[in-house]
């Protein structure tokens, strides 16, 4: 079965790299190719056995699963998508009627939540409406009306069609929005004329929801406050809304992350406790005076309540992928267990592997499946090389122990102890202690090389995941894992099921003891080298890494296997990605409603504005930041800030906390506070003017825009303006290649530009002024200009409703190349002398999930 699950694993996996679902021709070759390949597996399997023979045939039957996975995923793709919001219901008042599903997160007069709608007030003709969609309902003066699972409203809605930033190197929401079912995300749009309806809706899932809702609610009420109370809310329920940023920095840096999330470990644990609990009282049950194991052996009984406990406590996490993992593999080996079969570990993992996809296709686009299955499937095979008869079981036993009909030799009289001597051990335990000290290190020696087989197998995963290698992880492991598992996760489970006042004592000291390892932590992340910082790697230097973590967890005896480690050389030191000198890359992020563009030459790079921040969308924090992380870039030459607009200015403070900067460089006024922060972060403070010329590389770059001197006027007529050029071309090659970033000028910026130099605004790619707003744009300024391509960063159905039609109209008009954030993603130039290269995420890559809804 490991081949065929391993199999229906790759055809899952190749399917979510499509950009469209296959029609009938490729649903009949997909038919034809897995018939032929189950009758040459049974041909070969069936026959004569030989070799090559039975290679063969496993390679067959590993072709037929995964063809199998690959029409089941599509099949399971191709129900998701039926439903849809009809693109003309997007952002109008609807009325819908259902009941919350599940909370998502939820604060002070904000929550989230997931709403499985019963009916509508709108009918669409032939169309399959969203069962499941997931609203936001946000409160400003009044306080939000309790909202539980399972209560069922009247709401009206604005709704759009499922929709995520699409950047280079980063994961798009719309796979999680997928996975889970949801078809339309939106917001109440009228919280005073939402209804409460009388009965509540019922079911399993309901009440596993109330019951995460009510665990929380307590915790919130105990713990208030308190700084790590996130930590205990997500090892408890599973929700990791509440764990605050500073904790999720503190747990990534220090490779802890997966501490927080309920995850197999604390899975396993609690299975094993309850396992050994259950074991012991049926071992001591009586009934009729006959001893129950004899009815039921102790040991099943054991793995049944561990099944038990441990469904119960997944249905309390969510289900998430490590969690299903762990209870999928628990579940296996209960019914071998049960039916008295014996079933080796991988045929155990595979089976959870086969079972999570079978129920969630999309869970291999998700970091936790990969670090997950990862982990133990190192785990597993570095066991291939430890001996198989126990450490203990060669230390604990004398010959004496080992054969008691064995003849006791007289030990020859200068040999034997003395007589006192003798006694002495046998007073104090000598023999005993010595082998209590030896098993115990073999243990530890045991766990250390566990923990050596998890680390190095998901260093690559966690580089290409986060960006970032914690160097200092295997030491905090070391700790943290047995102090969360021992003490942490008991106290939180204590204070879940124990009554008042007993849970309060329970959870405060859950807390301290975490804060006691938030300490520890925090002295680690504080080293120098704790965290090696990696661009994502590529598909090659993974495989490359692979190669390297199974030569070195190789059993003994494996050749070469000081060769492995040059096996991670494209990983660590992966190639320059940077342009040529004389040329630049400008990549203008998908950030929504804003602006920040990436300006890249040979070995500098400039980011200009940094999108929304926390009083939008957190776009700094949450695109920007590891967009630059992603792509390798450590430090910032220069942070340019063209005004002071949050769409623009608001996540400049993220990226001062996240990335080094030399030179900060805005068009704000001198009481903002960004030039406090950006003096604290070591930066040089220049305010932007017009005149302002240097290069990089041989790449000009030259600030058109505001005049010299204090800033007057609203912050859109002080907008800085940066012009970037290639070097010259010779004649072969072609002349100089510029682009324009014009932030959010207006017209009548744009005129006074014209009437200055109309020849310096000569520009072939043009970041479009104020988002293509009717304000801007104007025909004097695009005939100077004259752009090739031109760039629009809006989002998706704003509330501007930029682009305006006129000003998109007069661009068409002009058969210039366009690239809109909103439909296209992210858009990459790359400028060369005399060359132009243009590439939007959309196109390059996209997925059968993608729909901009036109």
């Amino acid at each position: 079965m490991r081949t065929a699950w391993c199999g229906f694993a790759l055809g899952i996996i190749v399917l979510q790299r499509q950009s469209a679902l296959p029609g009938w021709g490729a649903w009949l070759a997909l038919t034809v190719l897995a018939a032929l390949a189950a009758l040459a597996a049974a041909w070969m399997l069936l026959g004569v056995p030989g070799g090559v023979r039975k290679f063969a045939g496993w390679m067959a039957v590993g072709l037929a699963s995964a063809c199998a996975g690959f029409g089941y995923g599509v099949w399971r793709a191709e129900l998701r998508l039926a439903e849809a919001l009809p693109v003309a219901w997007q952002t109008r008042d609807i009325d819908v009627t259902g009941h919350i599903a599940r909370m998502i997160a939820h604060d002070i007069g904000r929550a989230s939540f997931l709403f499985a709608v019963e009916s509508w007030s709108m009918r669409a003709a032939g169309a399959k409406l969203p069962q499941l969609i997931q609203l936001t309902w946000v409160t400003r003066d009044a306080p939000l009306p309790r909202i539980e699972p399972g209560a069922r409203w009247r709401l009206s809605v604005r709704l759009k069609r499922p929709h995520g930033e699409g950047n280079f190197g980063l994961r798009d929401t719309e796979t999680t929005l997928l996975s889970r079912g949801v078809r339309a995300t939106g917001y109440v749009s009228n919280p005073e004329h939402a209804r409460r309806l009388a009965l509540d809706a019922q079911g399993a899932g309901v009440r596993i929801e109330r019951v995460r809702e009510a665990v929380r609610a307590r915790i919130d009420a105990v713990l208030g406050d308190a700084p790590h109370r996130g930590i205990v809310v997500a090892l408890a329920t599973g929700a990791q809304d509440a764990v605050s940023d500073a904790d999720w920095r503190l747990l990534r840096n220090t490779g802890t992350s997966h501490l927080v999330a309920i995850s197999g470990l604390h899975l396993t644990f609690v299975a094993g406790l309850s396992g050994w609990i259950v074991g012991a009282l049926w071992r001591r049950a009586r009934w009729r005076g006959i001893e129950a194991p004899l009815f039921v052996p102790a040991q099943k009984m054991a793995v049944a309540g561990a099944l038990c406990v441990a469904a119960a406590y997944a249905a309390l996490a969510g289900f998430n992928v490590p969690v299903q993992r762990a209870l999928w593999m628990l579940a296996v080996t209960a019914t071998a267990l049960w039916s008295s079969r014996e079933l080796a570990r991988g045929h155990v993992l595979a089976w959870a592997l086969g079972l999570v996809l079978l129920r969630d296709p999309w869970a291999v686009t998700a970091a936790g499946f990969w670090l997950s299955f990862g982990a133990v499937a190192a785990i597993l095979f570095a066991a291939t090389g430890m001996p198989r008869v126990r450490q203990i079981d060669d230390i604990a036993l004398s010959p004496e122990e080992a054969d008691p009909m064995r003849e006791k030799a007289e030990p020859p009289e200068a040999s034997r102890p003395p007589r006192l001597k003798a006694r002495l051990y046998s007073a104090f335990g000598y023999e005993r202690w010595r082998r209590a000290a030896r098993s115990l290190w073999a243990k530890v020696r045991n766990g250390a090389r566990v923990q050596w087989a998890v680390t190095l197998a998901l260093a690559p995963l966690t580089a290409y995941w986060f960006m970032q290698i914690p160097l200092v992880g295997p030491l905090a492991n070391a700790f943290a894992i047995p102090w969360v598992s021992m003490f942490v996760t008991p106290a939180v489970l204590a204070g879940v099921v124990l009554p008042a006042p007993l849970d309060t004592l329970a959870l405060r000291a859950a807390h301290v003891l975490i804060e006691a390892l938030a300490t520890a932590l925090a002295t680690l992340e504080g080293w120098p080298w704790a965290v090696l910082r990696l661009p994502q790697p590529g598909y090659w230097a993974l495989g490359c890494a692979a190669v390297g973590v199974a030569w070195c967890l190789a059993p003994r005896g494996w050749p070469l296997r000081w060769l492995a480690p040059f096996t991670w050389l494209p990983l660590l030191v992966p190639p320059p990605s940077g342009p040529p000198p004389g040329a630049f890359r400008l990549s203008a992020l998908d950030i929504g409603q804003g602006t920040a563009v990436l300006v890249e030459t040979a070995r500098h790079t400039l980011l200009f504005d940094a999108g929304p921040g926390p009083e939008s969308t957190h776009a700094g924090e949450r695109i920007v930041v590891p967009y630059l992380q992603a792509h390798g870039v450590m430090r910032l030459d220069t942070l340019m800030v063209s005004h002071d607009d949050s769409d623009h200015s608001g996540g400049a403070q993220a990226v001062l906390d996240a990335v080094p900067v030399h030179q900060f460089v805005a068009g704000i006024l001198p009481a903002h506070p960004l030039w406090a922060s950006a003096r604290r972060s070591g930066a040089d403070t220049v305010q932007c003017a017009a005149g302002q010329r240097w290069q990089w590389d041989g790449v000009t770059f030259e600030v058109l825009w505001p005049n010299a001197g204090p800033l007057a006027g609203k912050p859109n007529a002080h907008c800085c303006v940066l012009r970037v050029s290639t070097a010259p071309g010779s004649d072969t090659e072609g002349g100089v290649v510029s682009a324009l970033l014009a932030a959010d000028i207006e017209a009548p910026t744009e005129r006074t530009l014209v009437a200055r130099d109309p020849g310096r605004l000569q520009a072939q790619v043009l970041v479009v002024p104020h988002h293509g707003s009717k304000t801007s744009s104007t025909e004097p300024f695009l005939d100077s200009v004259e752009p090739r391509v031109a760039i629009f960063q809006v989002g998706y159905l704003n509330r501007f409703h930029h682009p305006h039609p006129g000003v998109f109209a007069r661009y068409e008009s002009r058969h210039i190349v366009l690239a809109r954030s909103d439909t296209d993603g992210a858009a990459r130039v790359e400028a060369a002398p005399g060359g132009l290269g243009v590439e939007r995420f959309r196109d390059t890559q996209r997925r059968y999930w993608m729909d901009a809804g036109e």
